[in-house]
């Protein structure tokens, strides 16, 4: 694996982790009024983010590549925090980091080590040729 694409399967690793303990801390340590149930908490802020992890935690390319999804979710949820809800802008200003962390490192590595390893997807070119030889050599 190169240097780079090792820095940032780390920064999506790191980000993801602290994401997760992040958000744990600030809905059950940090939230001085629950409006929600633990079991809300538990299904809809904390499931999503352990969902792809053990994948981060193995280093597989497509897993990091559809982590972003669920990661666009908390960058959301931090945004709409910060507008909505002055007494917790700084708890959003750290989620908003940590899901800017883990979007530009699941990105890059999952770029990065999917060429190392070969995934990449064809051209569109190179796909219409090879479907234009298979049709004229098949009659």
């Amino acid at each position: 694996m190169a240097p780079d694409t090792r820095f940032f399967r780390y920064l999506a690793l790191i980000c993801h982790t602290l994401l997760i303990v992040w958000i744990t801390l600030w809905q059950f340590t940090f939230t001085k009024e629950h409006t929600y149930s633990v079991a809300f908490i538990l299904l809809f802020y904390i499931l999503p983010l352990l969902l792809p992890y053990w994948g981060v935690l193995k280093g597989k390319p497509y897993t990091h590549a559809w982590a972003n999804f669920v990661v666009l979710f908390y960058l959301i949820h931090g945004c709409t925090v910060a507008y909505a809800v002055p007494a917790e802008l700084w708890f959003a200003i750290v989620e908003i980091i940590l899901c800017t962390g883990m979007f530009v490192g699941c990105s890059a590595f999952a770029r990065k080590r999917g060429r190392e390893l070969g995934l990449g997807l064809k051209k569109l070119k190179d796909e219409m040729n090879e479907e234009k030889a298979r049709f004229e050599g098949g009659q």
